[in-house]
């Protein structure tokens, strides 16, 4: 649903509960426009995030650990001299716009105490964090707006700070029931979660329409509201606003059978009927986490990995045009049997032929001695003309061997890459796109960078799962670690698993001497499909076999092998780390 204004004003009082008091102990930017910041008291720490993202800003406090930069952005340094050590005095709201206001007292660079103000404004693709000074003029801010991209308000160096324009709605703690009614009920020609939405402050689609569904079991139109409704509007209008002063907040978030995330609320949602499943969270910032980390997971890999990516695919698109060229070539190749046919044919002749002709007309003592027309140079000799056909032969001939061979190898350079794009679809951290990278120089793909200080990272480990009946599955991050798991870490006897036909991690169901279940199995066939680049899909084909039946060929690439005693299991992909 996106944070309306009443859920922000929820989530102030549960961000104040614990912040205000609590002193500022790091500060770190995973990313441009995420801010985490670490708060600490006499006996807890916990770790606020924030994020101005587009697609999913919010403020919440958050268990989820974020890979940090290298190198740490220039606000980022900033906001640390400016904020650590510095004391969460207040947290306010604008009304019911989605900004929040951290009053904070800081210290500056010769030790005096001073009031700094950190402005999370949450407004979709227009969301900002923003430190302001004392006077309320802007220090810095994540994103900084000059007068090409909004002529009503910048948000720079040295300007003085200036709310959004405020809109005209009302404020359904200050106004009565009656009254919010009797606005949403001028806006004739409209449908009455739409007039919902423009008449009450702080409220979002969702929550307009499901005030309307509530009322009129549906989202009837404006002119059709009758006294019953209205009464209904009315309390529940009423309702809205009781679970606002009491702070009371019925946490909801709703998932399809899939799993899939679909909405979330501080309110029960009943317009989506039976529908969705409602799941409850413990607390608003719990919601945030389970609604977006996810998402913000697999768009920050890709973020980081954005030149990986380039590269990746700029490798496929290349192979893939010297596998068409080089098959058009081999194609040509195809006649090389009737350029050795005309060479014999010409020789077998020569005491016929004379120099000057366009083309030789002979019999063909393969065909029935039919006539053949062989075109040839005139200006050669007919025994020149036969040189130049067996000639053409042999290089045809010597092409045809040497393109099957390019044509072999660049088809498994193709599959390989395409492995290691899927294997990049689901790296999540630095050091997993550290490996890709060594894994792409040590096959030849990148060019090993010497002269240069490179960040050492800690081996990243297999991933790790445990299924029914006790059993264990390992799963390969990308094709280094499947070769390690399957020639390596598995036994003999374990049983492999594979999508068929397609880039995906190898998946081995650790069996530790027991035979298999049924149910095991089909955990691991599930997880083999999810960690492939088929998951969605629908129903995955997934080949297993014993440990001992893989063979990888030799100065083949990483992640390749071979097998030919297999069975195959119909399965639909499933998360593993989902029970």
């Amino acid at each position: 649903m996106g944070i309306d204004g009443i859920f922000l004003h929820f989530l102030k009082n549960e961000l104040a509960d614990f912040a205000i008091g609590a002193k500022i102990d790091k500060i770190s930017l995973p990313t441009k426009y995420e801010l985490i910041l670490q708060l600490r008291t006499r006996t807890e720490t916990r770790k606020l995030f924030i994020s101005v993202s587009g697609n999913s800003p919010r403020i919440n406090f958050t268990d989820n650990s974020l890979e940090n930069p290298m190198t740490p952005p220039m606000i980022c340094m900033l906001l640390r001299k400016q904020l650590s050590g510095a004391v969460v005095k207040n947290i306010r709201q604008v009304g019911f716009d989605r900004i929040l206001m951290f009053d904070l007292d800081a210290t500056n660079e010769i030790g005096d105490r001073v009031e700094r103000t950190l402005v999370i404004e949450i407004m979709s693709q227009f969301s900002n964090c923003i430190l302001l000074d004392e006077n309320g003029v802007i220090i810095d801010a994540l994103k900084r707006v000059d007068s090409t991209k909004s002529s009503y308000r910048l948000i720079l160096p040295q300007v003085q700070y200036k709310l959004p324009p405020q809109q005209d709605k009302c404020d359904i703690l200050e106004k009565s029931s009656e009254y919010i009614v009797e606005q949403i009920i001028k806006q004739t020609d409209k449908k009455l979660s739409s007039a919902i939405l423009s008449a009450v402050a702080g409220i979002s689609p969702l929550i307009s329409k499901e005030l309307a569904y509530r009322v009129s079991l549906g989202d009837i139109n404006i002119n059709s509201v009758n006294n019953s409704i209205r009464d209904r509007l009315s309390y529940e209008i009423s309702l809205l606003r009781d679970s606002i002063k009491n702070n009371n907040p019925k946490v909801t978030y709703l998932t399809a059978d899939s799993g899939e995330f679909l909405d979330f609320s501080y309110m029960p949602l009943t317009f989506y009927d039976n529908s969705a499943k409602i799941n409850h969270a413990e607390n608003l910032s719990s919601v945030l986490d389970i609604f977006y980390f996810e998402k913000e997971r697999l768009q920050r890999a890709k973020n980081k990995a954005d030149d990986l990516f380039r590269t990746v695919d700029s490798l496929i698109e290349r192979t893939s045009k010297k596998i068409n060229i080089q098959t058009q070539e081999l194609a040509e190749c195809e006649n090389m049997d009737q350029k050795k046919l005309f060479a014999e044919l010409i020789n077998a002749n020569l005491y016929s032929l004379k120099k000057g002709y366009d083309a030789y007309e002979v019999q063909n003592y393969y065909d029935d001695y039919k006539l053949i027309s062989i075109p040839v140079l005139p200006h050669l000799t007919p025994s020149a003309n036969s040189q130049r056909y067996y000639k053409e032969y042999r290089k045809a001939q010597t092409a045809q061997k040497m393109l099957t061979e390019l044509i072999s190898k660049a088809t498994s350079d193709l599959e390989y890459l395409l492995s290691v794009k899927d294997a990049l679809s689901r790296a999540s951290t630095e050091a997993e796109l550290a490996e890709i990278r060594t894994e792409l120089s040590g096959a030849g793909f990148l060019k090993r960078k010497t002269g240069t200080k490179n960040k050492k990272y800690k081996p990243v480990p297999l991933l790790e799962f445990e299924g029914p009946d006790g059993f264990r599955i390992y799963v390969g991050r990308n094709n280094l670690q499947n070769d390690e798991l399957t020639f390596r870490k598995a036994s003999k006897n374990d049983i492999w698993f594979h999508s068929q036909k397609a880039p995906g991690s190898h998946v081995v169901l650790i069996l530790n001497g027991r035979e298999p279940t049924n149910a095991a199995m089909e955990f691991a066939a599930a997880a083999a499909a999810f960690f492939s680049s088929v998951k969605d899909r629908g129903m995955v084909e997934v080949d297993y076999t014993r440990v001992k039946n893989i063979k990888k060929p030799p100065a083949s690439n990483p992640g390749f092998v071979i097998y030919h005693v297999y069975n195959t299991i119909y399965i639909k992909a499933s998360n593993p780390e989902i029970k």
